[in-house]
C-alpha cells in the first residue's frame, strides 16, 4: 500500500455503510483559503472577482488563522455532513460544539505554526469557550458575506453530483461508484482507500459508516477520521468550472425557449423535492396545470416522482440537473 493512504474499512457486503451528505463549513473554510491563496484555485476566480470585495476584514483574518493555508483544519469547524444540512444548522452546531474537542482542535493548529500566528492559537486554545463563540461570530459573519449570495449554486452543484453518484452506485454498483470519485479514490473489498500527502490511517467504519461529501470549494481529496467525529472523505464535486458561480442569469429564458416558460419553471421549481400542489404554489399555477407539466417532464427524464410515505414528490434527474444548471 501506498505510505500516504488512508483506508477506510467497511462491514462486508454492507451497502448502507456508505451514504452522502453535504457540509456548507467544508466549503466556507476552503472559501477561507481561497481567498488567501487565490493562485492555487482557479476554479474559485470566478466567484473570487465578486466575493473578495464583500469580505468581511476581521472576521476573514480570524477564520483565515483557525484554518490555516493549506493541510490540517479544526474539526470543530464543521459537523457530519448531511443531505439537508443547512447553514444555520451548521452554525447552532459550531456555538455548540464540544469544548474539550475545541481546545484539543486548537493544539493541533498551535503544533502546526510558529511566531505570532502560534501565539494568538494558543491564546485561543487557552480559553475555549471564548474561541468557541469569536469563532462562530466570524463564520456567521463570513457566510453572510461570502457564500450566502451563491448558496444556491453551491447546493445544485453538490446534489446534483450525488444523485449523479447514488445512480451510478443502482445501475454498476458500489465499488464502480467510489472509483469515479476522485484519481485518489480506490475501492478494495470492502474498504474505500484515499491517495492523501501527508497522512495515512486505517479507519474501522463497522458500525458507524462512511460519509462522502461532494466540495465545490476544495481543490483535492481530504478526510476527517478521529472520534467522535463521523468518518468522513471530502472529494471534488463533478461539473465545477470557473463560471459556476455566475448564477441562473439567462438560464430561465434558455429553458423557456427550449420548453415553454411554464414547464421551465416548473423543473426549476424541482430542485428540492416537491409534492404537486407544492410545486403549483412555487410557481403560481394551478394544481392540474404543474400536474400536466411534472407529467411531461418525467416522460423526458428530466422530473423523477417519488414516494415519501403517504404522498408522491417531485425532484429533478441527473438530466434535469444538468439542463438546469
Amino acid at each position: 500500500m501506498h505510505r500516504n493512504v488512508v483506508e477506510f474499512r467497511l462491514a462486508p457486503d454492507d451497502v448502507s455503510a456508505i451514504r452522502f451528505g453535504v457540509s456548507p463549513g467544508h466549503e466556507l473554510a476552503h472559501a477561507v483559503r481561497v481567498l488567501g491563496r487565490p493562485a492555487y484555485h482557479p476554479l474559485q476566480w470566478g466567484w473570487l472577482r465578486r466575493a473578495r470585495r464583500q469580505a468581511p476584514v476581521r472576521a476573514l483574518e480570524l477564520l483565515q488563522l483557525l484554518v490555516g493555508p493549506d493541510g490540517y483544519m479544526p474539526d470543530f469547524l464543521t459537523s457530519t455532513p448531511g443531505w439537508d444540512l443547512g447553514p444555520q444548522e451548521e452554525l447552532e452546531r459550531l456555538r455548540h460544539a464540544d469544548l474539550a474537542g475545541v481546545r484539543v482542535d486548537l493544539g493541533k493548529r498551535v503544533d502546526r505554526t510558529t511566531g505570532a500566528e502560534r501565539r494568538a492559537l494558543r491564546a485561543l486554545a487557552d480559553h475555549p469557550e471564548r474561541a468557541r463563540a469569536v469563532a462562530a461570530d466570524a463564520w456567521e459573519q463570513c457566510w453572510e458575506a461570502l457564500l450566502a449570495p451563491y448558496w444556491s449554486q453551491l447546493e445544485r452543484i453538490l446534489h446534483a453530483d450525488v444523485a449523479v453518484r447514488s445512480r451510478r452506485t443502482s445501475t454498476d454498483g458500489l465499488g464502480r461508484m467510489v472509483e469515479t470519485l476522485h484519481e485518489a479514490v480506490t475501492w478494495a473489498p470492502d474498504a474505500v482507500r484515499v491517495r492523501l500527502r501527508m497522512h495515512a490511517e486505517v479507519v474501522d467504519c463497522a458500525g458507524s459508516g462512511l460519509v462522502l461529501a461532494p466540495s465545490v470549494m476544495a481543490p483535492r481529496c481530504a478526510v476527517v477520521t478521529e472520534p467522535p467525529a463521523q468518518p468522513t472523505l471530502y472529494y471534488p464535486a463533478s461539473g465545477v468550472s470557473e463560471r459556476w458561480a455566475d448564477g441562473g442569469a439567462g438560464t430561465a429564458e434558455a429553458l423557456a425557449a427550449l420548453l415553454g416558460a411554464g414547464r421551465a419553471r416548473v423543473l426549476l421549481a424541482t430542485r428540492a423535492p416537491l409534492s404537486t400542489s407544492e410545486v403549483a404554489a412555487a410557481c403560481g399555477i394551478a394544481v392540474s396545470t404543474a400536474s400536466h407539466h411534472l407529467s411531461a417532464l418525467a416522460g423526458a427524464r428530466l422530473v423523477d416522482p417519488r414516494r415519501d410515505g403517504a404522498r408522491v414528490v417531485h425532484v429533478r434527474t441527473p438530466l434535469g440537473e444538468a439542463l438546469a444548471g
